[in-house]
């Protein structure tokens, strides 16, 4: 069975797009990232990353 850390949440597909271009298919990946690093990326706008931050959170992670 599949942890909510294995996915990414659903922030969207240009945003979406734009995670797994840079690499990063899962939540368990974002971990750590710097916020501003994800930001740079076309498609990662502020909802994403709010979404994001929520999202690691739960599990007592955040961005960078």
């Amino acid at each position: 069975m599949s942890s909510a850390l294995d996915t990414l949440p659903k922030i969207g597909a240009p945003a979406t797009r734009a995670l797994n271009n840079a690499g990063y298919t899962t939540l368990r990946q974002l971990a750590g990232v710097p916020r501003a690093e994800l930001a740079r990326l076309h498609g990662v706008g502020l909802k994403a990353l709010g979404i994001i931050q929520t999202a690691l959170e739960e599990h007592d992670l955040s961005l960078g």
